[in-house]
């Protein structure tokens, strides 16, 4: 197979919002250079694969029909030469690859899985997602196909079969051949992808599903068609009633041509509503893959506005927004301003105003400005393209709690076929001799039927896919299945203050002014002398005039003194601004502001003293911002009962007055960044089950420490890749969601496990004829295929449920 492979390194991760992503290589619509270096790759195994010499590759599968499938894909692609790691999930149809590049190429992991009967491609290709999504049609379109067929056919056979000899016109001599001739298309064709597959397995000594369903219609059908063609062969028992079969008072020998023909249909039925409801798992990421442009207006040589396909755009490119349109790629205003609806992509449900210089996000939708912007990401760098991966990446990892299953659908299909082997072998010597045959052959088709390891396969993937893809649309990225495990068992959330719970911007909360100076006219004097300061707590005063349309005058002999504040000349008058050390060098008489500067202090601002021409003018009062919900956001994880923490490395006496204005009661203050992850350890040595929340680098290692990190979307790239779980918002509220999510996707997990187990637990010793000398109860093959069919559904059904999460 010839393929074009996209590589990344396995050891990163894609980073969301600030800058490029520091994983992936991967370019969206490939270049010449991109081709021929992806063609070198894809030949016999490279001499060198880079510095980490680990690279991971994505494949597309098709062929699987149940969980035993994916995990005899796993284990070859695992045992192969130069693979680290290897991970299947049969609800995506996905592999994930983690190989040695010296060792190994994809085009040799793409053999080693077409060796064993099933197909593959790179899943990072062009054109690739539509391929899969054209295959996923193609298959419900044969799936329809092929049940039609069988369900037509099989009617009438059921109907013979439910007389049981009571319908006159049935109690003819050819009714065993009309049966036989209804019954071979639904075997040769319908029930053909069975028998294939169950081929395929016997020729690698495995066993699966489709070993199951072969063997279970196989032996009714040869034994049907034995009876037809050669009665004399088999001892006919003429009186002997089986449930759900042809028999009875009949004047000819029983057949069991329907336990063959309508099993065949159920499954087929059951297979095609599954992968319906498997289609809709991922909706979310279609949705996400939806938004996406396809063409983009850029502006060219001598100022022409051409409409360009999207793969055409390039980094630099000045483009053109309208109003009403969606922003093709990510990139930076230039000229123009509008507001701009992110709530596809953040869940923010205000419009953002967009003016030069700020960022947009490609795939969110303009308001009623136009703008232009220069791109900045492209393809698989913007926004977009890395959520729709990580959630990718999500729903392909599997979770802890899904091993269990694992390793009971392991062992599943030889145990059942061992069980259904000493049912046959217990009713052929407990059974009456002349129906003894009969009721043997009921009990191992019944047994081989009703078992089902889609169930087991099924229970955690579907229901990762659903609450992964349902936590994308809320602005919450999930990196896996052990995340999301992980996250339901927390007991203490740990918070960083700055740019956590308040915006990370120092902002001027209080303005009092002292003589004969009003607030307005100490503000604009103040922000004069702090025009050309770099100092955060100067531009934020700056700001602050400007907000309240105050004229600033220009500032001369300006003198920033380190660790003290500074002094210039406005308008002939000379302005300090700074710290009680200042005025007390520069012999300020403060007393009056003193008072005023320490109930700023206690109230957690920073106070700024300004005096003019040597007097006393006022006191400033500097703060970060407390952001809108994070009061409310702390009092929801409460609710949730959890204990909340903050922990920063500010003064105790600013970090405890945030703390009383969130409703936070421990706080962890004066804590320095090395510190961080040291105090995140000390309170899981207590027990404590902890998720750290954080935006900086400084938070990194706290992050990693944790036993879940919880990054702010607008943090840095390096808390991103250090975490678990990421906001695409600043919101604390996504904290709030992601737990409340964790804890409804365990609970279907639980729930379809549980059902899975049950199910299989008493439905194949039922099945198996463990109630017949208690109630006379022997199950029909019929009645078992179609419970089989109902099991795999209704997992994924109940999966299905958290598509309609809400907080």
């Amino acid at each position: 197979m010839n393929t074009t492979i996209t590589r990344e390194p396995a050891t990163g991760e894609a980073s969301i919002g600030g800058a490029a992503t520091s994983a992936t290589n991967d370019a969206p619509a490939a270049t010449a250079a991109t081709h021929a270096a992806h063609a070198n790759a894809d030949t016999d195994a490279p001499a060198n694969g880079g510095a980490n010499n680990s690279e991971r590759v994505d494949l597309s599968l098709t062929g699987m029909t149940c969980n035993a499938c994916a995990r005899r894909i796993e284990r070859r692609l695992t045992n192969a030469g130069g693979v680290r790691s290897a991970n299947v999930n049969f609800a995506t149809a996905r592999a994930t690859v983690e190989y040695d590049p010296r060792a190994t190429a994809p085009s040799r992991l793409i053999g080693t899985v077409e060796e064993i009967g099933y197909g593959a491609s790179d899943a990072a290709e062009a054109g690739a997602a539509e391929r899969e999504q054209e295959a996923a049609r193609e298959e419900q379109t044969q799936l329809r196909r092929r049940f039609l067929v069988a369900a037509v056919l099989s009617a009438p056979v059921l109907l013979v079969a439910m007389s049981h000899g009571r319908i006159e016109m049935f109690n003819v001599s050819w009714i065993n051949p009309a049966q036989l001739v209804l019954t071979l298309p639904v075997i040769s064709y319908s029930g053909w992808p069975f028998y294939q597959g169950a081929w395929v397995a016997l020729k690698h000594r495995a066993a699966d599903m489709n070993t199951l369903i072969a063997t279970g219609t196989g032996a009714a059908f040869i034994y049907s068609l034995v009876v037809t063609v050669a009665p004399q062969l088999v001892v006919a028992d003429h009186s002997a009633t089986m449930p759900g079969m042809s028999g009875g008072v009949m004047t000819v020998a029983p057949v069991y041509f329907e336990a063959a023909s309508v099993i065949i249909a159920l499954i087929l039925l059951g297979r095609l509503l599954e992968a319906r409801a498997r289609g809709k798992t991922s909706d979310a990421i279609k949705r996400l893959m939806g938004l996406q442009p396809r063409t983009a207006r850029v502006v060219r040589e001598g100022g022409r506005e051409v409409d360009v396909p999207i793969e055409e755009v390039g980094v630099g490119d000045v483009l053109v927004v309208r109003p009403g349109e969606r922003i093709p790629v990510d990139g930076v205003v230039t000229e123009g301003a509008s507001a701009v609806n992110e709530s596809m992509l953040t869940g923010e449900s205000m419009p953002i105003e967009k003016t030069a210089g700020a960022e947009v996000i490609g795939a969110t939708i303009n308001g009623t400005g136009s703008f232009k912007f220069r791109a900045t990401k492209i393809g698989s760098e913007t926004v977009l393209q890395q959520i729709v991966r990580m959630v990718e990446q999500a729903q392909g990892q599997r979770a802890p709690i899904a091993r269990l299953a694992d390793v009971v659908s392991g062992y599943f299909t030889p145990i059942v076929i061992c069980i259904a082997i000493a049912a046959f072998v217990v009713w052929f010597i407990a059974a009456p001799v002349e129906s003894r045959l009969s009721y043997a052959l009921v009990s191992f088709v019944s047994v081989l039927i009703i078992a089902c390891p889609c169930a087991l396969g099924l229970a955690t993937p579907t229901a990762v896919m659903v609450g992964t893809g349902r936590g994308a649309e809320h602005g919450i990225l999930v990196k896996g299945g052990e995340a999301l495990e992980t996250a339901h068992r927390l007991t203490t959330i740990v918070l960083d203050k700055t740019g956590t719970l308040t915006k990370g911007q120092p902002v001027v909360t209080d303005v009092s002014a002292v003589g004969a100076f009003d607030e307005d006219e100490l503000l604009r004097l103040a922000a004069s002398a702090e025009r050309g300061s770099e100092h955060p707590l100067g531009e934020a005063i700056v700001r602050r005039a400007q907000e309240r349309g105050l004229t600033l005058a220009n500032a001369s002999a300006f003198n920033a003194r380190a660790g003290h504040g500074v002094e210039a000349e406005v308008g002939g008058r000379r302005v300090l601004l700074g710290n009680l050390k200042l005025m007390t060098e520069r012999g300020v008489e403060s007393k009056d502001l003193r008072e005023r500067a320490d109930a700023l202090t206690e109230a957690g601002r920073t106070a700024v003293y300004v005096a003019v021409d040597g007097a006393a003018a006022g006191v400033l009062g500097v703060a970060d911002e407390i952001k809108a919900d994070s009061k409310a956001a702390v009092g929801a994880l409460r609710k949730l009962g959890l204990e909340v923490v903050m922990l920063t490395g500010d003064n105790r006496r600013t970090a405890e007055a945030v703390a009383r204005e969130v409703g936070i009661t421990r706080v962890l203050a004066e804590v320095l960044p090395e510190g961080k992850a040291a105090e995140v350890k000390k309170l899981q040595a207590a027990g404590q089950r902890v998720a750290m929340v954080g935006d900086g680098i400084n938070d990194a290692p706290a992050l990693a420490q944790a036993d879940t990190g919880i990054a702010i979307g607008t943090g840095t790239d390096v808390a991103i890749e250090a975490s678990d779980i990421t906001l695409i918002r600043g919101s604390l509220h996504g904290v709030v969601t992601a737990i409340a999510l964790s804890r409804q996707t365990i609970k279907v997990i639980r729930q379809n496990l549980f059902w899975a187990f049950v199910y299989n637990t008493l439905g194949i010793p039922l099945a198996a004829g463990a109630l017949y000398p208690f109630t006379g109860w022997l199950l029909s093959p019929v009645v078992a295929s179609a419970a089989m069919a109902l099991s795999s559904v209704s997992v994924v059904a109940n999966s299905l449920r958290l598509r309609r999460f809400r907080l």
